[in-house]
């Protein structure tokens, strides 16, 4: 069989196609554009229900200087009643749902003997479900997880019902092509998707898989936005930097940013691994008791460790520092940026351990953009440089994915201006964090979902 009866949608240069290659072309194209609009809205809801979060978020007082209130005060106990439920939810009639979803959906990638179960309509549905109430409890967790496991079921669907209009792709390609739309839908960012799908969950480097995923990422957060992310999720940073300052500045915060990611992966993986057995076991109480870790945490951090963290880097890009004392007591200050930093480490990795569906890049971002906030602050640099570097070094160091990073935090930021000191940040940051932890977060994780239960 030539090349071209396996790929009819590849034209070799010089060569002037018949008609009825351009009429697969176009159907090929056609059905790529459909299964991006199907995965974009597929994840328009939980876009929607993640909305719900700056509007809680609004009821905490998050600066020292504001006094809690009835309606403040319930939002951060809503974690000891929600909690417990969710777990026994994921112990008994809806345990298929539980877990991040990016883990399942890399082992079934790696056996496609997995994917059935993996991509089944009642998991998946699930998972979503399981998500939305976390969020709505202002659990301090992301949603990529089932943002691409949505979008790897959908486009897996539309393969095995409608494969003629798919004839280039395997299941496995559509299955990591979909889970990469996912994201870009889920955060209206369509070239994450992409990078997503070739840095993560496959390495097949070619034409047939990059451009329909392209494709299929404009497509999905194209429809996906009708109430989803704005075009720049986080704001703008309209700073200019001179690159001998953000190389300077990408020094430290990739390194204190890839040190802290890779203390956050391997802490997550390993409260992970210690705490599956326990919520099989006794689930109504380990969900007491994280539950009340993470309101204890909403408590002494003044709201501020609820949520994904969107609302507060937000605030760092509008106002500063949301609990600052707005004196010059420098060093309160800084002790306190510390004490947020840790809590946006431990929340969610209390959040995400039990199995509660979610994600961790947006509690990656956030807990690297306070460290390049308050690293440039101390030394004296714009903060917003340090938001800008922070964003991607703490993402690249807690996935071990620069590229992703950089992509991402141009996305969310709205300024490529800092380009030079973005990708050495990054670098740096994947770096230290495979140094603290060896295996990427995402590969760990999978192991263990992989791993039989004891």
């Amino acid at each position: 069989m030539s090349r071209d009866s396996r790929h009819e949608s590849v034209l070799i240069p010089g060569t002037l196609p018949s008609q009825g290659r351009l009429k697969g072309i176009a159907r090929h194209f056609i059905g790529l554009v459909l299964v991006g609009v199907l995965i974009g809205l597929a994840c328009l809801p939980l876009n929607l229900v993640d909305r719900i979060q700056a509007q809680l978020y609004a009821l905490l007082p998050t600066t020292t200087t504001e006094d809690w209130t009835l309606n403040g005060l319930m939002v951060a106990f809503m974690p000891l009643v929600v909690m417990p439920t969710l777990l026994f939810l994921q112990r008994g009639p809806w345990h298929a749902g539980a877990g991040s979803g990016i883990p399942s959906t890399m082992n079934g990638l790696q056996d496609p003997s997995q994917l059935p179960k993996a991509m089944a309509a009642s998991a998946t549905v699930q998972r979503g479900v399981l998500w939305s109430i976390a969020t709505m409890a202002m659990f301090p967790l992301g949603r990529e997880g089932p943002v691409v496991q949505f979008g790897a079921a959908v486009a897996r669907g539309c393969h095995r019902r409608f494969r003629e209009w798919l004839p280039s792709l395997n299941e496995r390609q559509i299955v990591a092509i979909g889970g990469g739309a996912g994201l870009a839908g889920g955060f209206n960012t369509p070239l994450l998707g992409a990078v997503f799908m070739l840095e993560e969950l496959t390495a097949d480097y070619s034409i047939v898989t990059i451009w329909p995923a392209l494709v299929i990422s404009v497509a999905a957060a194209g429809f996906s936005n009708f109430g989803g992310e704005p075009m720049f999720g986080l704001g703008v940073l309209n700073i200019a930097s001179p690159e001998s300052e953000q190389l300077m500045m990408a020094f430290p915060i990739g390194i204190v940013c890839g040190f802290v990611g890779g203390l956050f992966n391997r802490g997550l993986v390993w409260l992970t691994r210690r705490l599956a057995p326990v919520v099989r076991s006794r689930p109504l109480q380990t969900g007491l008791c994280l539950g009340g870790g993470l309101t204890a945490l909403a408590l002494l951090s003044w709201g501020t460790s609820t949520s994904d963290g969107e609302a507060l880097v937000k605030q760092l890009i509008e106002e500063g520092m949301p609990n600052a004392l707005g004196n010059d007591q420098h060093l309160t200050s800084g002790l306190t940026s510390v004490w947020i930093t840790l809590v946006r480490v431990v929340g969610p990795m209390l959040a995400l351990s039990p199995g509660v569906p979610g994600g961790l890049i947006d509690p990656s971002l956030t807990f690297g953009a306070v460290l390049g906030y308050t690293i440039c602050a101390v030394v004296g640099v714009s903060s917003q440089l340090g938001i800008g570097l922070g964003l991607a070094a703490g993402l690249s160091g807690a996935t071990q994915l620069p590229l992703v990073s950089i992509v991402f935090s141009w996305r969310l930021a709205g300024d490529q201006q800092l380009f030079a000191g973005v990708v050495l940040a990054s670098v740096l940051a994947a770096y230290t964090g495979r140094l603290v932890c060896r295996d990427p977060v995402y590969h760990g994780l999978s192991k263990l979902q992989s791993a039989p239960r004891r």
